[in-house]
């Protein structure tokens, strides 16, 4: 085993590794940017070297830098997690170039894969199955339009180069292919630095199945199971699980040799994963070969058992594979928290995590996060908070198990998916194992969280919450002061003269509700807007609220601080605002539908109107590229173009007015 690794990556990943090597006893050596400073992963390291500003084209792209950290720490591998360097070829040759080990397979494998064409052409010569289309070096778009009347409608264009869902269009007609063409070269272009393209048949309503593989430098090559990974959104994988619930037993022990028959077509060596695309039928096609671990894997380590991790530092030393028969047990599924607005078409959120409350450790529960409460989700990098993975003896248990550990988190701070994860996973189509991979992008509006304001047995339990607080907290006072039995003490709103009130100031989504509370000890009369509620026996036991709301018992998860208060019935969560009662704020936000505001910092990419320029509603009007996406801005009403503050190519701040309308 090694002494000392380097781990070229940041975040919940980093994190992951330095938790491995440090039960191996490893060491480790991290490297940060400027804007990582204090991340996690630089404070659990056991040593930590800055390697350039915040970009990642600056810092974690760098492979001179990261090797010449790894050459003077003495460091003897480099693991480079997932994503950044991880599949460079260029950059695993200079590391073995360096005396190094390089944790994954070899630089010869990475470029049979690093081409999407290159490499099903290699798996359709080595008899694995693969989708019909196009793969050739001609990029012409006139070539590649008729390409595509050859492959026919419809198809997708896909990045030859790259992967996480970037660089990918469906097109259904020969009209909409022109355009789809440019958007899918110029997002490849951007995130990968190669805009060829490939064509393929696109399969309706498919699955998304992949295999874990491990090959050793000795001959070896398994499947470790498989994980279904067909919920998504924008052909971003949402929920991941395993076994898959399509697969029977034939057709994963087929699928299984697939993927070691592609493993040794490319002869390769340490983790990795195949990826198929699946038909209604059961038919399945080879799509890529992910040459690193992945974000999912702690689904396959929660059915095996196994730490893939340190079955990477082995093979990477020179083991042999720790098993060749690896079985699996129950049913595990992984969800990914990240700080993104569903409600915003899921924009990517950035800032300070106020609040972070994630499950804390328990049997088949397993939280991998590179933040915490305090740390800040920076607008560099992916927005990725936490991944939540659950166990249960089968998917029932399981699903249900990832229900409770979703209603333990809370995000205060950047907006978060949190509502939207607890829907899905109670969709009848996820809870039935029935999904595919477009799904999601059509029926969006059934998982989106609905905003409506909250029930009077909803009130009632955060006023209870927040009083029930306010007296533990006013009776531990009391009892460290020079008067512990006064009456004046307890905060029952007691007054003299007169019956014994309180008045409570809470928010939601801009509207105040003032609630007169009578009572104390958990039992309330409370009044708003002319409407009685009486509260009987609330009582705390943890972080459980238990009380009796006009005689109906309920139970629910609940805190309450300065700030806020959060409730969570199992099934709907909801935080309200703590406000001052009687005390008007007039809402600062400026609703102005003459705006067209960058929704969060970002590149101006693409410019499609000018001054004088007649738009309707809804019309895009730009794009912005940000967090490694396209962001299309689209006008807010019919109008002319007064103003255009903005050109292509510069660099915005978010709420940035860039195009200003007048009336047509």
């Amino acid at each position: 085993m090694f002494d000392s690794l380097l781990i070229a990556n940041r975040g919940e990943i980093a994190c992951r590794i330095i938790r491995s090597c440090r039960r191996l006893g490893v060491r480790t050596v991290a490297v940060f940017s400027e804007a990582d400073a204090n991340a996690q992963h630089v404070r659990l390291a056991d040593e930590a070297h800055c390697i350039g500003g915040p970009a990642p084209a600056d810092s974690y792209l760098r492979g001179d830098a990261i090797i010449a950290v790894a050459l003077k720490t003495g460091a003897q591998a480099i693991h480079p997690g997932y994503g950044f360097l991880s599949e460079n070829a260029e950059f695993a040759e200079a590391v073995e170039r360096a005396g190094m080990v390089f944790v994954g397979p070899s630089a010869a494998s990475m470029r049979k894969m690093g081409s999407k064409a290159g490499a099903k052409d290699l798996m359709h010569a080595a008899g694995v199955p693969v989708v019909p289309g196009y793969t050739g070096a001609e990029q012409s778009p006139e070539h590649l339009a008729l390409q595509a009347e050859d492959v026919g409608y419809p198809l997708m264009i896909k990045a030859a180069h790259g992967g996480g869902g970037k660089g990918m269009r469906i097109v259904r007609s020969a009209e909409q292919f022109a355009a789809a063409l440019a958007s899918c070269q110029r997002e490849a272009q951007g995130a990968f630095g190669r805009d060829r393209v490939l064509l393929e048949r696109y399969i309706e309503q498919p699955r998304h199945i992949e295999m874990q593989i491990f090959a050793d430098s000795h001959g070896n090559a398994i499947h470790l199971g498989e994980r279904e990974c067909s919920a998504q959104r924008r052909y971003q994988k949402v929920l991941e699980e395993s076994p898959s619930p399509f697969l029977d037993d034939a057709s994963r022990r087929r699928m299984g040799e697939a993927a070691v028959m592609a493993a040794r077509a490319i002869d390769y060596r340490n983790a990795g994963t195949v990826e198929f695309i699946v038909n209604a039928d059961g038919g399945f096609y080879f799509m890529e070969i992910n040459t690193r671990l992945q974000v999912e894997h702690p689904v396959t380590e929660m059915v095996t058992g196994l730490d893939l991790v340190e079955w990477q530092l082995r093979v990477a030393c020179g083991e042999p594979l720790p098993a060749l028969r690896v079985p699996s047990n129950g049913h595990a599924i992984e969800v990914r928290l990240y700080a993104e607005d569903p409600e915003r078409e899921f924009l990517p959120g950035s800032g300070r995590l106020e609040t972070l409350r994630l499950p804390s450790a328990q049997p088949g529960v397993r939280v991998d996060s590179g933040v915490i409460q305090g740390d800040t989700v920076s607008v560099h990098y992916d927005p990725m908070i936490a991944k939540l993975i659950v166990h249960g003896a089968d998917r029932s248990e399981a699903l249900a198990r990832m229900a409770d550990a979703l209603a333990d988190c809370e995000v205060v701070g950047p907006s978060s998916n949190i509502a939207f994860l607890e829907r899905l996973i109670r969709h009848p189509r996820v809870r039935d194992g029935n999904i595919d991979t477009g799904y999601l992008d059509q029926h969006l509006d059934e998982v989106l969280p609905t905003p409506l304001p909250p029930s009077p047995a909803q009130l009632a339990l955060c006023a209870s919450t927040v009083l029930l607080a306010e007296e533990r907290l006013a009776m531990q006072l009391a009892h460290r002061s020079s008067e512990p039995d006064s009456p004046w003490a307890i905060a029952d709103g007691w007054r003299l003269g007169h019956a014994s009130y309180r008045v409570l100031g809470l928010a939601h989504r801009g509207e105040r509700y003032e609630l007169t509370c009578h009572g104390s000890a958990g039992n309330y009369l409370l009044e708003w807007a002319g409407a009685p509620c009486r509260v009987e026996a609330a009582q705390f036991a943890g972080h459980w609220l238990s009380a009796r709301v006009d005689g109906v018992a309920m139970r629910v998860r609940a805190h309450a601080d300065s700030a806020s208060v959060f409730i969570h019935d199992g099934a709907q969560r909801l935080r309200m605002a703590r406000v001052h009662p009687f005390q008007f704020e007039e809402d600062e936000t400026l609703h102005t539908g003459n705006r067209v505001p960058a929704p969060m910092p970002g590149k101006l990419i693409v410019l499609r109107v000018a001054v004088g320029d007649v738009v309707e509603l809804g019309q895009e009007v730009a794009v912005m590229e940000a967090m490694k996406m396209e962001l299309s801005l689209k006008a807010p009403r019919a109008g002319t173009v007064a103003e255009v503050r903005v050109s292509v190519g510069e660099f915005v701040d978010a709420d940035i007015a860039l195009i200003v309308l007048e009336d047509a």
